[in-house]
C-alpha cells in the first residue's frame, strides 16, 4: 500500500441521537491482544482473509490483512503448540470473482474462520456459500445493512452498518447548514445503498444526480449537473479511486461545494487521486481512529513500521475473536460459530459482542477532514 501521505486520525465522534447510539469506539485498556496463555495446542488450522488485495480498492484490503497478520503473529508467538496459518483470497472486491474463491475456502477444511468478505457486493455474492458450509465470517468493513437481514447464521460484522453510518452523514451535513446537496454513487451494492440512505435522510435538501462508472474517466455530465443545480454540498457513495477522480473534475469544473464521503474513501489513495482537490473534504467512517487503543497502535507500528489505516483495527478484533475460540478449544467451524454467539470482550475498537443478526454492539461514527494533504480528525461530539 502506498504511504506517500501521513495519516493522523484523532477523530470526531458523531453522536447518533437519531438512531439512539451511545456506545462504540471505546478506548480500551484491558488485555485485547490475541495471545493466549501459551498452553494451547492445535494442528493445521487457518484463518482466511477474503477481499481485495489488488485493484482499485486494494489499499483497504491490505489494511485489513495487516490487522489479521498482527493478531495471528501475536497468537503464534504466545502459543508454540498452536501455529495458526493465514490464507488470503484476493477477490479484488469483485462480486463476479468472489464465488470461485469462496468455493476454494469452503473446500479447505483447515479454514475455520474468515475475516471478510471485505466489501458488500462480494458479501452478497458469497455469504450464502459460507452459510451453507457453516463457515463463520466476521467482516471488518462490509457495511450494507441488508447483509444482516439475510438469515445467514455465519454472519458477523465488526463495525456499524450503513443504517448507522447514513444517519450520521446526514446529521453532519445538516449541522453544516447545507441546503442543496447533490447525491452521487458508483452503482455498487455499497455505494448505491449508502447514497440511497443519505438521500432519504436529507429529504428536500437532496438533489439526485447520476451514478458514475468507477472505471470511467469522464465525469463531465455530473460536473455540469452540479453546477446547474447550484449545490452547496455533494455526497458520493463509493470507493477512493473514483472519489479522487470525481473530486478533481468537480474542482477543475468550477464546482464550489463541500465534498462529503464515507468509509470507502478513507484512504491515502483518495488524496493521491484527487491531488489538491481533496483539500477540505469530509469523510465519515464507522472505523475507529488509529489512536483509540495505545497498545494496538504501538504493536502495529512495531510490526509494520507504519500507522494502522482504515479497517486494520477492526480486522484485528475480528481475527482475535477466532483466535480466542481456538484458544478455548473450539477448533472446528461448528464449535467456533457456537462460541461467537456468546463472545463478549473488549476489543481494540469497541466491546465485541454480537446480536442475533450478527451486528456488533458498538455503533460510533467518526468524521475526518483532509488538511494539508493528510487525513486529520478533530475531536468533539456532535449531537
Amino acid at each position: 500500500m502506498k504511504k506517500s501521505r501521513v495519516l493522523r486520525a484523532s477523530a470526531l465522534l458523531i453522536g447518533l441521537s437519531l438512531v439512539g447510539v451511545a456506545c462504540g469506539g471505546d478506548d480500551t485498556s484491558s488485555d485485547t491482544t490475541a495471545a493466549a496463555g501459551g498452553d494451547v495446542t492445535c494442528d493445521g488450522l487457518k484463518i482466511a482473509f477474503f477481499g481485495a488485495l489488488t485493484g482499485d480498492a486494494g489499499n483497504l484490503g491490505q489494511n485489513i490483512k495487516k490487522g489479521v497478520d498482527l493478531a495471528v503473529a501475536e497468537f503464534n508467538e504466545a502459543n508454540p503448540g498452536c501455529q495458526v496459518g493465514i490464507e488470503a483470497y484476493d477477490s479484488q472486491g469483485d462480486p463476479a470473482q468472489a464465488p470461485a474463491l469462496a468455493d476454494k475456502a469452503v473446500a479447505d477444511a483447515s479454514v475455520v474462520g474468515i475475516v471478510g468478505p471485505a466489501f458488500s457486493g462480494e458479501s452478497k455474492a458469497v455469504n450464502g456459500k459460507f452459510d451453507e458450509a457453516g463457515l463463520p465470517i466476521v467482516t471488518p468493513s462490509a457495511t450494507n445493512p441488508d447483509l444482516a437481514n439475510q438469515g445467514w447464521k455465519i454472519f458477523h460484522r465488526a463495525l456499524a452498518g450503513d443504517d448507522k453510518q447514513g444517519p450520521g452523514i446526514v446529521q453532519k451535513i445538516t449541522a453544516d447548514g447545507k441546503a442543496k446537496v447533490g447525491v452521487i454513487d458508483d452503482n455498487s451494492e455499497y455505494g448505491k445503498g449508502l447514497a440511497d440512505i443519505v438521500q432519504a435522510g436529507l429529504g428536500a435538501a437532496a438533489v439526485e444526480m447520476n451514478s458514475l462508472d468507477p472505471e470511467g474517466s469522464d465525469y463531465s455530465a455530473i460536473v455540469t449537473a452540479a453546477k446547474d443545480a447550484g449545490v452547496d454540498g455533494i455526497f458520493f457513495g463509493g470507493y477512493y479511486a473514483a472519489a479522487g477522480k470525481l473530486a478533481k473534475q468537480l474542482k477543475d469544473g468550477g464546482v464550489d461545494a463541500q465534498l462529503y464521503f464515507a468509509d470507502g474513501v478513507l484512504d491515502v489513495g483518495f488524496i493521491e487521486a484527487a491531488g489538491p482537490a481533496a483539500e477540505g473534504s469530509i469523510i465519515m467512517c464507522p472505523c475507529a481512529p488509529k489512536d483509540s487503543n495505545a497498545d494496538f497502535l504501538a504493536a502495529f507500528k512495531a510490526k509494520f513500521n507504519e500507522d494502522p489505516a482504515t479497517y486494520a483495527a477492526e480486522a484485528y478484533d475480528a481475527a482475535t475473536a477466532f483466535l480466542d475460540a481456538i484458544a478455548a478449544g473450539k477448533q472446528d467451524r461448528a464449535s467456533i460459530l457456537e462460541f461467537l454467539k456468546t463472545y463478549d470482550k473488549a476489543g481494540v475498537t469497541k466491546q465485541i459482542k454480537w446480536d442475533e443478526k450478527g451486528e456488533v454492539a458498538g455503533n460510533a461514527i467518526y468524521a475526518y477532514t483532509i488538511e494539508s494533504g493528510a487525513i486529520v480528525g478533530k475531536p468533539g461530539l456532535i449531537g
